[in-house]
């Protein structure tokens, strides 16, 4: 509810400003229409799979060592107790170190992520000012999983026109369900509670690596 009230304060205050035109536009559905976007997406689910194999891997040899010594510590002097001791902890500290590296706030991921889907991002939101300032709009806002727009009809959405901008055809085939989803939906305005599916993604303000 909180997110909600700065958006209703600000279009309050727009209400006198008759003579500006306001849009909206779905940029989860945007992006997921666009090939670049759906082949980086694979790209980087790749390396999160290749990353976390790794990891597991590193645990299992961990597990392993762990085991040996349980079995074998009654057998070991003193000096040998220790030194395997030391290498478990070597082992853990290992572990703890590369999944900072790779999933950490600013690691690997991040790094990916922006080099793979930041340029394509960056595409839409060219596009979507392009259309704005073609058309006069003095807004712009994103119903893409926002709570920011909880109304809007059908004739106020740009998604089709940013995407004929991207130079891709409205309604082309894809294999994602949930763009199929969006291209199903009757033209009719449709009222749609904030919050209600994660999956559409997130305000084009808040288009992060």
């Amino acid at each position: 509810m909180k997110r909600i009230i700065p958006i209703v304060i600000l279009l309050l205050a727009l209400l006198p400003l008759q003579a500006q035109k306001y849009a909206v536009v779905n940029t989860d559905y945007v992006l997921k229409s666009m090939p670049d976007y759906t082949a980086a997406q694979k790209r980087l689910d790749r390396y999160v799979e290749d990353w976390t194999a790794e990891l597991a891997e590193k645990q299992a040899e961990l597990v392993s060592m762990r085991a040996d010594y349980e079995q074998e510590s009654y057998l070991l002097p003193d000096n040998l107790k220790k030194r395997r001791q030391e290498e478990i902890k070597a082992k853990e500290k290992e572990i703890r170190d590369l999944q900072q590296q790779r999933f950490a706030a600013g690691g690997d991921l991040d790094k990916r992520r922006a080099e793979l889907l930041r340029p394509v991002q960056d595409r839409v939101y060219s596009a979507i000012e392009r259309v704005a300032q073609e058309k006069n709009y003095a807004f712009v806002f994103d119903k893409a999983g926002s709570a920011t727009v909880l109304y809007a009809s059908k004739k106020y959405d740009i998604s089709d026109e940013v995407l004929e901008v991207l130079g891709i055809k409205p309604g082309a085939v894809t294999d994602d369900p949930a763009v199929e989803g969006e291209r199903r939906k009757p033209t009719n305005p449709e009222m749609r509670p904030p919050g209600r599916d994660p999956k559409e993604g997130m305000p084009l303000k808040s288009f992060k690596p």
